[in-house]
């Protein structure tokens, strides 16, 4: 196959008559495509573009200052909007340049651009805009990015009817081929109606890809000849007296409109038959949710033909043109209006048909039937499947009975219905802070308060009770409701959070309004230094911390405080107001405890950049990256979760040992924020210099490992071919679809991908739905259907085994390749002992897809093992799923498309590669890794787990202790014997609690496990190069306290620790005796009494046991694996062990009455 010759810039090239691109790049190369129309026609024209960013076009900046040089060339200026409403007015302005002399241009032709709540806030700006209309050869498209789904917003919200307040003609394009065809079409008749022209822009074709025809002479205008253009004719003029603009609006702009979508069809029967009977309406994304409906129901153009439908497909969804409106409807019995959200399109058919004669005029159904029954949802999103239950329930009306499509329609449901299984999986995938995210420690908020969400990043503390945070506002006017709470509550105060992108957007009104009331209030400005949530754009204005602070201080704040990671880093002086206060991150309690107590308004300023935004600038050397890591002695940790806790973190992740669950820091994924070595526990170093080891790929001859790795047998379509690629938000999904797409365009292919993120780029669950077809008209909805997937590639198995992913395949059908390492959810931050429900996952993929199809691997383990780096699983899932035949593309194209995409690509072709000889032959793999698990899997037999705990309690200790051990265990082990001989779940148990209770970690033992040599050889296995270790570590000798707390303060102590750790390391004798300097302190002395107290109960609960007491008693001896970590976080753990071990013993005594009755 010859492959078409691609670059990356095809898409913004205009010689590039067929290209790959997303909706969003869609959007960028509309106006080229409009200047170009222009400069043929002989027109000088320029372009601007402005608008403030949001879900679905949070990346629409982005995108266009990536362009910039492209941009230039066509003389389109882009100015992003500090708002939405001063991004309308400048759009505005840009129609007054004619208006004026100096003009170099003869017109300029706009692109607002705003999300749904956008559109909102702004219909002051546009009515009075549209009222002044455009320029003769200028003209506007007003972008309303519509989130019907709630993907990433605080309302689902549909614009269409606010354009429609204010006059404004709305296009509902359905692909990304008419972004493309329908914005010429929207310049032409914002330019002809002198109206600004809407245009729906949704997340499911904003955030798709598609490969797509792009010549600038594809759409032919056609300028009415129907209509008479009245004098002066319609175009942006001055002086315009504000009731003459509106005759002008209502009479004949609204009468060109229908002028020209009449003259260009934009709205037009795509289907008909003869004679027709039910027609059907439909635009945008409910006309593909149509069509695949159809699709899924068996259902031909030939077949539709048969059964009389008449399929009519609207793209100026208001004003609806009325005379293609009632051509379609004649000879109807019927007509079915399919429109996601409120029904818009419905309303206006029936008031056009209402005055034609009864006996002609077709019965209209949409959202409710003719009896008023609901039929189609106006909340959520459509699907191909309920569109299809609507239009089987029509046919049924019109008497049309078919088992084949009732048969049919009942598989389709089914596939909607929760997949069946003996098991529940609890665990999901939640959109959780990113790694060193400074909103881990900026929503912290004290005991005793709470506080308010804002817009942005950090409104996910709405989902984290610990942060015991309510309520949410609109973007702009945080904090306001208190203004209306406070004079009716008892409550004195509450915490504020405003991200600057807010502060800078409107949110300063915000606090300038709490200040004007004289609320009690701290407002918390989250200075990260870019807007995250969107993508990184830096926000308007570029204001610093100090100057937002002299800002807030002007508003008549009563105490404002700067909290940072760095507070070192400002200049000395007046950089900041007199009055404020600067503070490291470690005091945030305390400075929130002051200011709560402060009446009137307060502020504190938390400066910390992105951690996204820092991971991004490192790689392109624009932020100091330090040459350090944070690192565990996993022997040394106890799992407590204290570090998580601090540190609220998902790289801290964990680890199952021999010895339990402890911890470890995903080095891949950490961006060095380094608030986890906080964590009460002196398992944690610090590595400065060196650098990650990585496999030494050079010693392995990849070329010979390769050479013999056969093709995969080529796979023929005839039709769609669905891929679904699931994984985790910020570990490279996305680029896997993307690079499927471009693939099948370098193949010839019709292609499309379609993102789900929203906030799931934040650690949760996102997926691509890449569809590859023959032809790009073979495609119609971007959405895999429901069981319409014929292969997942499963980058995370949690996100795999869940019902979004679980609900597109169909057992025996669909085939999965699933990564079978399983990265911590958010869950886990704040429950240390979350259960990862391995074998459950596993259970339902086995159940959905039928074991024939299903391919469990640990794709994460391998390719980090190969490559050093995380990163490199999804390449190598990606040809794994290549090498097993269930991707129908070239080697040839996939390779190019990692060259097209330009990043690591060497790197990602080594990781295709391995992925394909891993499915061709895993022992070779094997081979060449001397592949081991990462961590050590505990130990199966009694007798070994016995045996490894008596021998480590030896180097603890000595032998004597040991036998101490063995002897006790041994007691337990013949009374259970006697009671139930085929029973060992008591000895387990007391084998491994006795042993962690008798190992407790103290200064002796600490100091042993860094210097009996496993923590070298830890440390030497992950790390290259010249490094040196510094020891986070809180001596009681030498530890200071917390003023706020009085808990001791871990310090950093170098590499000279070591000599000492071997010191006391050699002093282990002195343990537990009189000349133990250590063992009288409260901590030593709780921790002898444990191990007592546990023996003494063990030993008496054993005496007469019973088989039925067992697993009660085995519940009582497990008791001390709660007993965990260092100083106060141990202390609170025995406190919580005790009460439940009196609460299991009560219940031990009830059982044994309850026996002794009967």
């Amino acid at each position: 196959m010859t492959l078409m010759q691609v670059e990356l810039d095809d898409k913004y090239r205009l010689e590039s008559k067929r290209i790959f691109l997303s909706g969003t790049q869609a959007l960028v190369r509309l106006p080229m495509l409009q200047r170009e129309r222009d400069r043929l026609q002989g027109l000088n024209t320029g372009g601007f573009i402005s608008g403030y960013r949001g879900s679905p076009l949070g990346m629409y900046d982005h995108a266009l200052w990536r362009a910039k040089s492209h941009l230039q060339q066509h003389d389109i200026a882009f100015v992003p909007g500090l708002n939405e409403d001063l991004a309308a007015t400048a759009v505005w302005g840009s129609q007054q340049v004619g208006l004026f002399p100096g003009a170099k241009v003869d017109g300029v032709f706009g692109i607002w651009y705003g999300k749904g709540p956008g559109v909102d806030r702004s219909v002051d700006a546009l009515k009075h805009a549209n009222a002044a209309g455009t320029a003769l050869n200028g003209g506007v498209l007003a972008l309303a990015g519509d989130d019907h789904g709630c993907q990433s917003s605080t309302l689902a919200h549909q614009s269409e009817q606010v354009f429609a307040a204010a006059l404004i003609p709305v296009i509902n394009p359905a692909t990304l081929q008419d972004y493309l065809d329908l914005g010429l079409y929207g310049f032409a008749l914002s330019r002809f109606s002198g109206c600004w022209v809407g245009f729906k822009a949704i997340s499911e074709t904003v955030e798709s890809s598609a490969s797509i025809y792009s010549d600038p002479e594809r759409v032919k205008i056609v300028l009415p000849d129907d209509f008479e253009m009245p004098p002066g004719g319609l175009n942006i003029r001055w002086p315009d007296p504000p009731l003459e603009a509106e005759k002008r609006l209502f009479g004949p702009k609204m009468a060109a409109v229908q002028a020209f979508a009449r003259a260009n069809q934009l709205d037009r029967i795509v289907l008909d038959s003869k004679p027709a009977r039910l027609g059907i309406v439909a635009t945008g994304k409910a006309y593909l949710d149509l069509r695949q409906a159809l699709a899924d129901l068996g259902i031909t153009d030939k077949d539709a033909q048969d059964l009389g439908l008449r399929i009519y497909k609207v793209a100026l969804t208001w004003p609806l043109e009325e005379s293609g409106a009632k051509r379609f409807a004649e000879g109807l019995q019927d007509v079915l209006v399919v429109e996601e959200k409120r029904g818009f399109i419905e309303d206006q058919l029936m008031r056009i048909l209402y005055n034609i004669d009864a006996s002609k005029r077709p019965t209209v159904t949409g959202k409710r039937d003719e009896s008023g029954a609901p039929l189609l949802p106006s909340e959520g999103e459509l699907t191909p499947t309920i569109v299809a239950s609507a239009l089987v329930a029509r046919l049924r009306k019109l008497g049309h009975h078919s088992p084949v499509l009732e048969q049919r329609l009942a598989r389709l449901e089914a596939f909607d219905q929760p997949v069946t299984t003996n098991t529940q999986i609890k665990l999901a995938r939640t959109p959780f802070f990113c790694s060193g995210c400074p909103h881990n420690t900026s929503t912290r908020v004290p005991e005793g308060s709470r506080a308010m969400a804002g817009i942005g990043c950090h409104g996910m503390a709405l989902s984290m009770p610990t942060r015991r945070t309510d309520l949410i506002s609109h973007m702009g006017a945080e904090g306001v409701n208190w203004i209306g709470q406070s004079p009716f509550t008892t409550e004195q105060h509450i915490f504020q959070n405003l991200g600057d992108g807010t502060y800078t957007h409107s949110g300063l009104l915000a606090l300038r309004a709490a200040s004007a009331a004289g609320i009690n209030i701290t407002y918390k400005i989250l200075y990260n230094d870019a807007v995250a949530m969107t993508g990184g754009q830096p926000a308007e204005g570029a204001f610093n911390v100090a100057q937002i602070a002299h800002q807030v201080w002007a508003e008549g704040v009563k105490r404002l405080a700067i909290v940072s990671d760095d507070p070192g880093k400002y200049p000395q002086g007046n950089y900041f107001p007199q009055g404020a206060t600067i503070h490291h991150r470690r005091e945030l309690d305390a400075v929130q405890r002051e200011l709560r107590d402060i009446k009137g308004l307060t502020v504190i300023i938390y400066d910390q950049t992105c951690a996204a935004e820092k991971r991004r600038r490192r790689k392109r050397g624009l932020y100091p990256d330090p040459a350090k890591r944070a690192f565990i002695n996993e022997l040394v940790c106890e799992g407590c979760g204290d570090c998580s806790q601090a540190s609220n973190c998902v790289s801290v992740q964990p680890l199952e040992t021999e010895f339990g669950r402890k911890r470890q820091i995903d080095q891949s994924n950490c961006n060095k924020d380094f608030s986890c070595v906080e964590g009460f526990c002196p398992s944690f170093v610090t590595v400065h210099g060196g650098t990650l080891k990585r496999m030494k790929t050079s010693a392995v001859d990849t070329g010979q490992l390769f050479a013999d790795l056969p093709l995969p047998p080529a796979r023929e379509l005839d039709g769609p071919y669905n891929i679904l690629v699931t994984g985790i938000g910020g570990t490279g999904v996305i680029t896997i679809g993307a690079l499927l797409g471009m693939a099948a365009h370098v193949d010839g292919r019709g292609c499309s991908a379609l993102d789900f993120t929203g906030l799931s780029q934040k650690n949760g669950a996102v997926m691509s739905h890449v569809r590859i077809a023959p032809k790009p008209e073979d495609i119609s909805a971007v959405r895999i259907t429901t069981g319409g997937a014929d292969v997942i590639l499963g980058c995370d198995m949690i996100v795999s085994a869940g019902p979004a992913a679980l609900s597109r395949t169909e057992r025996g059908v669909t085939k999965a390749y699933i990564n079978a390492d399983l990265q911590p959810t958010a869950s886990f931050v704040q429950n240390p002992d979350l259960d990862f429900e391995m074998g459950t996952m596993q259970t339902v993929l086995r159940d959905a897809i039928g074991d024939q199809n299903l391919d469990i691997i640990d794709a994460t383990g391998i390719a980090a093992a190969l490559m050093g780096d995380s990163i490199a699983t999804n390449p190598f899932m990606l040809g794994f799923a290549f090498q097993k035949g269930a991707i129908p593309l070239s080697l040839e194209a996939l390779l190019r498309a990692i060259e097209i995409n330009g990043a690591a690509i060497e790197m990602n072709k080594l990781a295709f590669t391995w992925g394909r000889l891993a499915a061709h032959d895993m022992s070779r793999v094997r081979s060449v890794l001397q592949f081991k698990n990462r961590a050590s899997a505990p130990t199966k037999s009694l007798d070994d787990i016995i045996a490894t705990r008596a021998e480590f309690l030896t180097s603890y200790q000595d032998k004597a202790y040991a036998d101490r051990y063995l002897a006790a265990v041994a007691k337990v082990r013949k009374a259970e014997n006697a009671a139930s001989p085929t029973s060992t779940e008591l000895t387990e148990t007391v084998a491994k609690n006795l042993f962690k209770l008798m190992s407790y970690k103290d200064e002796y033992e600490v100091a042993r496990l860094y210097t009996d040599g496993s923590f070298a050889k830890k440390v030497s296995e992950k790390f290259d190069g010249e490094f040196t270790l510094k020891y986070q570590l809180a001596p009681p000798i030498f530890a200071k306290r917390d003023k706020t707390t009085g808990r001791l303060q871990k310090q950093e102590f170098g590499g000279w620790m070591i000599h000492a750790f071997r010191v006391l390391a050699r002093l282990k004798f002195l343990r537990g005796s009189a000349f133990d300097p250590f063992g009288r302190t409260e901590e030593r002395r709780t921790e002898r009494k444990l191990v007592a107290d546990y023996l003494a109960m063990i030993n008496q609960r054993i005496a007469g046991l019973k088989a039925e007491q067992i697993p009660l008693l085995a519940r009582l001896a497990r008791v001390p694996e709660t007993i965990r970590g260092f100083g106060h976080v141990k202390e609170a753990n025995v406190k919580l062990a005790a009460a439940e071990t009196a609460r299991l013993e009560a219940e031990l005594e009830n059982s044994r009455f309850a026996a002794a009755a009967e």
